[in-house]
């Protein structure tokens, strides 16, 4: 499984972010210059090689007619927006953003995923000062270079294209920055309200480590977040900020393979020896509407010498509460045991064969080495009955194809 692994610990901004992803494209200046040419109004996005700590990597910088937003968060402090700004600033509502998206020349997922990255943050922003979405008006991420940095990232990304992304726990950094809106404790409101349910941590570092920007897009395109994975690295990449720290302000971003996912999930399990089969059954189908991965019984000695039936139940750990009520609502147990264990799944996609005898779809399992095809049951029943043949005579048939 191709794997993306981002190493937040030193908090993450859309140019960071950029420029980690740049080092793991093949040709870096063709992707510049489709950049460049896309049509975003008057920016221009250039790399340089830089060290932090000793550490090569690149710094992305975008120009807006020639000259760098020092308004804008590229260094992870957000200046005062109202201090002597260029000619060019300007603060875009999310009409104005989505005007400007609409006419670039790229693909509509990218433009879809642009978008959905902005609306986290104007999310962010209603919720934070008390407006609508509408008439929310962004201020260092309402800027062309930041248009500039959530574009790149999200065509990036379409671009390697990783099965799973994975984000280590942000650091945010401590102590207050100054933005548009005034002086404010870090992370910033807006910051703190998209990293809600992601695991964060503040320390020593006075600063603002992860920007607005930088929360968004971990947010959109993490697929979980938490320690780096078993992975045979292929490709790495630092993204480099502006500021230096006594450690390297940078975002390392890991391309390689993991084996397929171990799924953490919760086994539930209870014994029982007054309920009829007819009961039994009903419970499981109730189990599985919930949820339930797998449902299945065991026949088992009980206390007083009585017959009874291991019910077991496997789900995730998302569904363990609902799947406890349920087992409760619709069995006699009053007692629930609980395991976690870890489940290997080999990958699974569902192909349709044209056949003489009409569609088949069939079940194609492929990992860890192996391979396995079986024809769907319903398909292989429909085609026995019509034919008046047998179930196995009918495998034989598509075998031949």
């Amino acid at each position: 499984m191709k794997t993306l692994y981002l190493d937040c610990g030193m908090g993450a901004a859309g140019d960071m972010l950029t420029a980690a992803l740049l080092e793991l494209w093949p040709d870096q200046d063709a992707f510049l210059a489709e950049m460049n040419g896309l049509g975003i109004p008057d920016i221009c996005m250039e790399k340089e090689t830089v060290t932090k700590c000793g550490i090569l990597g690149t710094h992305i910088s975008v120009k807006v007619k020639g000259m760098e937003e020092d308004e804008h968060m590229h260094d992870h402090s957000l200046k005062d927006g109202h201090d002597e700004p260029h000619s060019h600033h300007h603060h875009s509502g999310m009409h104005e953003i989505e005007h400007i998206i609409s006419h670039l020349q790229l693909t509509e997922k990218v433009k879809q995923d642009i978008l959905a990255v902005y609306e986290l943050i104007a999310e962010a922003e209603s919720s934070v000062h008390g407006v609508s979405v509408t008439d929310v008006h962004f201020h260092e991420v309402g800027t062309m270079d930041a248009i500039a940095d959530i574009t790149a990232v999200c065509l990036l990304m379409n671009y390697i294209a990783p099965d799973e992304v994975i984000v280590s726990p942000v650091h945010v950094g401590s102590g207050h920055v100054r933005c548009a809106h005034g002086i404010l404790p870090v992370p910033a409101p807006a910051t703190a309200y998209i990293l809600k349910d992601i695991p964060v941590y503040g320390g020593s570092i006075s600063g603002e480590l992860c920007t607005p920007t930088g929360a968004a897009l971990l947010k959109y395109f993490a697929t979980r977040f938490g320690e780096m994975p078993m992975m045979r690295v292929s490709s790495i990449g630092y993204g480099m900020g502006k500021k230096d720290f006594e450690k390297a302000n940078c975002v390392r971003a890991m391309l390689g393979e993991t084996k397929r996912q171990e799924d953490r999930m919760i086994e539930l399990s209870c014994n029982v020896d007054d309920m009829t089969a007819e009961d039994i059954g009903f419970a499981m189908e109730r189990l599985f509407e919930g949820g339930a991965l797998e449902v299945y019984t065991v026949p088992i000695g009980m206390k007083k010498s009585r017959p009874g039936i291991l019910l077991r139940v496997m789900c995730t750990e998302q569904k363990r509460e609902e799947i406890t009520e349920l087992i409760f609502r619709h069995t006699t147990t009053i007692g629930i045991r609980e395991a976690v264990v870890r489940r290997y799944v080999l990958d699974r996609k569902l192909d349709t064969v044209e056949t003489p005898y009409g569609q088949v779809r069939c079940k194609i399992s492929s990992g860890y080495g192996v391979k396995k095809s079986k024809y769907e049951y319903e398909d292989i029943s429909r085609i026995a009955r019509e034919k008046g043949i047998g179930m196995e005579e009918v495998r034989r048939l598509l075998h031949e194809l």
